[in-house]
């Protein structure tokens, strides 16, 4: 079998753009994703049971079902609402990148306040006692001790759901948008290699996947070096 580099090269300005779609959806689903996210993993660690139960409905049903009924409920589903259609979100709403984003943005964000909550939870006790002993009030303590000590130790966790987030942007091609895995799909459509097509797909999401990689493990250094086991 010889592998048609003629093919690949010609469609490579397919794939660049493909490549840029793929970010957008990523940096936007992350961004959105994270806004809510935040808010979500407060209110998973609140001792009020209705605001905790909330959350924990919300993150149960988002990771309870598929990334891919949820995009096509946003998607297809939402359009056979005649309200829907009529109301001053069709515009957006009938955007394959809107809902692509959407979709995304909801998923992640239910994955992420878990992983906020759990490392909320697991905040040592002395920081808590050293915010209270200097007379915080309980907001100032979550905004200047807590969350950003959470959101630090969330890194490694969160840099996994970072990796598995670029992973499901390939769905977006089902919708209509030309992401990387939607280029290797015209690709093979027009010159029937499937193996050419999604193997190239494959290295650009390795390439992408060793680089946010690289920029996790200069971040955890950076904002976890202090946690590192001392050298003697």
């Amino acid at each position: 079998m010889i592998f048609d580099y003629n093919v690949i090269w010609e469609a490579m300005p397919l794939y660049i753009g493909g490549l840029l779609t793929t970010l957008k959806l990523l940096a936007l689903s992350l961004f959105f994703g994270l806004l809510a996210a935040i808010p979500l993993g407060l209110m998973r660690v609140s001792k009020q049971p209705l605001v905790n139960m909330t959350a924990w409905l919300y993150t149960y049903v988002i990771r309870g079902t598929p990334m891919l009924v949820q995009l096509f409920l946003i998607y297809y589903g939402l359009a056979q609402f005649e309200a829907v259609r009529e109301s001053f979100m069709w515009p957006l709403l009938s955007s394959a990148t809107f809902c692509a984003c959407l979709a995304f943005a909801v998923n992640t964000s239910a994955y992420t306040a878990e992983i906020i909550a759990g490392s909320l939870r697991a905040t040592p006790h002395g920081e808590i006692e050293a915010a209270k002993a200097i007379g915080m009030s309980r907001m100032k303590m979550y905004r200047r001790i807590l969350l950003p000590s959470a959101l630090r130790r969330a890194l490694p966790q969160y840099s996994n759901e970072v990796i598995m987030m670029l992973q499901t942007t390939s769905l977006a091609s089902i919708v209509t948008l030309i992401d990387i895995t939607g280029a290797a799909r015209t690709v093979n459509a027009q010159y029937y290699l499937p193996f050419e097509a999604y193997i190239t797909a494959g290295v650009f999401y390795l390439c992408l996947t060793f680089i946010l990689v690289r920029l996790f493990k200069m971040a955890e250094r950076r904002w976890l070096g202090y946690l590192a086991p001392r050298k003697h």
